[in-house]
């Protein structure tokens, strides 16, 4: 069963937000908020009947309006047209939020029903995007990590191979030290060997 949708408001920067969610932990994600924006009384639930008709007509979404305006809520909202001064200032930073006034009427329960439920579907297709995101993200990560895994092994194959060349040079080159010792040896034997005919030959 969907839960019912309340709206909340809070200010931040330029703009005054406000949105339909099931709960305030709802509100403050759809925010962006890693503190409790409640608790620190920066926002509140609003009872004003045109903000929460504004915010069912689309739960789920961040709606917008200039700061210390009494404009409609807009899911694009454009910013104050006085920033220096006038009959609307901007304020930077989180601006405490009044509660707003009880409404006489009360929501239309089918209307509320409908909302609940359009923002369940919305939650699902944010879920649904953030997880075609994540795992767009996950392929990328997995296709750099194939790549760094290949590049690792292949320099590890041209390094076994160069210590395998290496190490036949180095076999190579004492295979030949060995012939030319040996062949000193032999013609030191044959050189005495001759020098001792010639000798003899002279004597």
């Amino acid at each position: 069963m969907a839960r019912k949708l309340k709206t909340f408001r809070t200010s931040l920067g330029f703009f005054d937000m406000a949105i339909a969610a099931p709960s305030m932990k709802a509100a403050l994600q759809a925010w962006g908020s890693k503190s409790n924006l409640f608790h620190q009384g920066f926002a509140s639930e609003v009872d004003d009947p045109d903000v929460i008709a504004a915010t069912l007509s689309k739960p789920g979404v961040v709606l917008r309006r200039p700061v210390g305006s009494d404009g409609p809520f807009k899911e694009e909202a454009e910013l104050p047209s006085d920033l220096s001064g006038g009959t609307v200032k901007a304020r930077t930073g989180k601006q405490r939020v009044k509660p707003g006034k009880k409404s006489a009427g009360k929501t239309d329960d089918r209307a509320a029903r409908k909302a609940a439920l359009a923002y369940e579907k919305e939650q699902k297709q944010r879920e649904s995007r953030q997880r075609k995101a994540e795992a767009v993200m996950a392929k990328r990560r997995a296709r750099r990590e194939q790549a760094v895994a290949k590049a690792q092994a292949a320099l590890e194959e041209a390094n076994r191979a160069h210590e395998q060349r290496i190490d036949a040079i180095d076999a190579e080159r004492a295979a030949l030290e060995q012939r030319a010792q040996a062949e000193d040896e032999r013609w030191n034997k044959q050189k005495e060997k001759l020098e001792t005919a010639l000798r003899r030959a002279r004597g």
